[in-house]
Parts: C-alpha cells; structure tokens; sequence
C-alpha cells in the first residue's frame, strides 16, 4: 500500500470551519489523503482541512486499509512528510510502514519520481483530470471523499472497455 497527501484550494462556498491553510505549500483548502495498491486502486481516502498534519491523514488512512483488507496488508510506503506518529501506528496495526527518502543524487532536480511511490502520484494526477475533483466543492468533507471513489470508478470503468493497443500497433508493423 502506498499513502500519500495532496492540498486542495476551496471554492468560496466552502464553509471555513472545514478548511484551512497549508503552510507548506501556500494552499488554503483541504488535504486529500489517498491509499492505494500497487495496482493504483484506492483503499482509502480520507478528507481533511488543508492545516491538518500528514499524520493525522495517515493514522486515519491506516485504520481504513486495516479494517478493509485485514491480515493481508503487511507494509506501507510513505513520504517524508508522514512522521514517527503514522510509523507507530503501523505498528500498533502490525503494518510495517516505511518512509522512503529521497535519492541525494537527485537534489535540485525537480520533482523526481520514486520507485513504487510514483502509484499514488499518477491516481492523484488522474483524479485531477475530473473537473469536480480539481477544486472542491462540495461543503462536507464525506461527500468530497465519495467524489474520489466515483472518480476512481469512472477511471476503472474506462480501464476495462477501453482497449489498450497490442505492442505491434505502437510500433507501426500492424496491417
């Protein structure tokens, strides 16, 4: 399982007692919390305002994937921006959760991929392609959490009846 955040802005008809300000990246609205599989199919998602810690998204995300997938979750990957706290709680849930650093080699670069987190990157940049998920809207954090999972449906839906091309069609020796 992959953990990661993502800050929202708010749309002015967003009550403010559900949003707040990210210090880091200069957002005011909500945090998205997202759990995905190596497969890039969501676990959970948890909704909170733009100043919540990452642990607190964390913790949350955790006790979601435990109570749906049980004993067959072992690790988790995290970001440096998740804390001991997510770690312990991993723990407390026999998760092992492991903060993945990034590469020193790759300072000053931009934003670098990392190996098996770049998942849960492309599900945000996914998501994003749906026009009610690029800023929110709606006034209940619940709701916005349920956008996600109709997002993920319609991204799965075209998955399946879409057909991807055979390796033969990219390279431009089908007939």
């Amino acid at each position: 399982m992959i953990i990661d955040t993502q800050s929202v802005r708010a749309a002015a008809g967003v009550p403010k007692i559900t949003t707040g300000l990210d210090a880091n990246k200069k957002v005011s609205g909500r945090k998205r919390g997202l759990a995905v599989d190596v497969l890039g199919l969501i676990i959970g998602v948890v909704v909170l305002a733009a100043s919540a810690h990452d642990n607190a998204a964390g913790t949350a995300l955790l006790d979601q994937a435990a109570e749906k997938c049980g004993m067959r979750l072992e690790k988790a990957l995290v970001d440096q921006g998740f804390k001991d706290h997510v770690v312990i709680h991993g723990a407390l849930l026999d998760i092992d959760v492991e903060v993945v650093r990034r590469n020193p080699a790759d300072q000053g670069k931009g934003f670098v991929p990392q190996p098996k987190r770049w998942i849960v990157e492309q599900v945000n940049g996914t998501l994003m392609l749906h026009r009610r998920l690029a800023r929110e809207y709606d006034h209940r954090p619940d709701a916005s959490a349920s956008r996600v999972y109709w997002a993920s449906i319609a991204n799965m839906t075209r998955r399946l009846t879409t057909p991807s091309p055979a390796w033969r069609d990219t390279l431009g020796l089908a007939a």
